[in-house]
């Protein structure tokens, strides 16, 4: 779709909108209309005239009284989809439901009604629409303590707050916020997946089925990963990489930060960053002008060595035999020295200030078996 397409956004301002409207703006989409519960239907009315693309997010989920379900859901709806049909060319329409729209309650009977305002608005008029089905969804800036136990969960643990679990096994499917504003903008060009059914509904992939136990666990430990130095679960599109992810954006505003065990002595410091069962650790070695450090091989431990401030060498041998390779290395160039197992090595800083070093090793450290053994270069 174009970029200058005049693009209307109802609920622009709740969580689902305000993830929708930045990745828009950051796209170049420059003519965004954006709807909220305190503008006026003159409004309305005028965006629905002018709209090339529209997104219709607002609703209710949690009223004082049931009748609002009807007013916010399916009465708006009405009220926008009349409005669009008098346009002279009808714009396509994406509504977000609900998987509760199948269920005997006032929220999903409002929700199915506008589902069905919304088909009959696209036989109609022969604009496409777009109809998704969400479940639970969570991420960034979503509002806790309201509707989604994910946003909950991450706020508290990231305050220090207890995580309350009623049910453990209760199973629970969940989409991301980046998945959803993807499958949306997506939807502007026609490309969707739906449920097979008729009428078709659409869907976000992937979806994530999970627990409130399992939930409340890999949330949980994310702070004390900090104290571990254990980097959590992220393998591309899980479930965990996602949840991180949300739970740093509920971080308190002073508590970005957290401190690290250097080890410092007169040569300089060691100091360790980062560990993970399957991919080694990272650490941080500042050496003092004229200090050597090493002197050590490894039968299976390897490492890598980057040399990110100062000047230095980094020397190996065969513990059998006399012949030293130097390999010069500065932070003028950044360059990786790798470190085979069966060579003792040492580094060496040869320049006039402190020497930095980033290094990592295949394995994080274990003192029961560190495959350390001391000989000089």
């Amino acid at each position: 779709m174009h970029k200058n397409t005049p693009i209307l956004i109802t609920g622009a301002g709740g969580f689902i909108g305000k993830n929708l409207v930045a990745t828009l703006k950051a796209q170049g989409f420059a003519d965004l209309m954006l709807f909220e519960k305190d503008d006026t239907p003159e409004t309305l009315a005028e965006y629905a005239a002018r709209a090339g693309f529209v997104f219709h997010l607002a609703g209710i989920n949690r009223p004082k009284d049931p009748s609002e379900f009807y007013a916010g859901n399916s009465g708006l709806t009405d009220v926008l989809l009349e409005l669009l049909a008098k346009a002279e060319q009808p714009a396509p329409v994406l509504v977000t439901s609900s998987t509760q729209a199948a269920l005997d309650n006032d929220y999903g009977r409002s929700k199915a009604m506008a589902e069905a305002a919304v088909y009959a608005y696209g036989e109609k008029t022969g604009a496409p629409v777009y109809v998704f089905r969400l479940p639970g969804v969570f991420g960034k800036w979503c509002r806790p303590n309201y509707n989604s136990v994910v946003a909950t969960f991450c706020h508290n643990a990231a305050h220090g707050l207890p995580l309350e679990v009623r049910d453990p096994a209760y199973s629970l499917p969940l989409v991301y916020i980046d998945d959803v504003v993807r499958a949306f903008i997506a939807a502007m060009d026609g490309e969707t997946v739906t449920d097979g059914q008729t009428p078709a509904h659409c869907r976000v992939e992937p979806e994530h089925v999970t627990t409130l136990g399992h939930l409340a666990g890999v949330i949980g430990g994310f702070a004390e990963n900090r104290k571990t130095l254990e980097a959590p679960y992220l393998a591309a599109g899980s479930l965990e990489k996602k949840l991180y992810s949300t739970w740093l954006s509920y971080l308190p505003t002073d508590q970005f930060s957290y401190p690290l065990n250097m080890h410092c002595d007169a040569r300089g410091s060691f100091t360790e960053f980062l560990r993970t069962p399957e991919r080694g650790q990272v650490s941080v070695n500042i050496s003092k002008p004229g200090i050597v450090k090493g002197n050590h091989w490894h039968h299976s431990k390897n490492e890598k060595f980057l040399v990110v401030s100062g000047r230095g060498v980094i020397r190996f041998r065969k513990p059998d035999e006399e012949t030293v390779y130097e390999y010069f290395v500065s932070g003028d160039k950044l360059e990786v020295v790798d470190i085979p197992t069966g060579y003792t090595h040492n580094i060496e800083n040869l320049g006039e200030g402190d020497m930095v070093t980033l290094m990592w090793a295949n394995e994080a450290f274990d003192p029961e078996n560190p495959d350390t053994i001391p000989l000089e270069v």
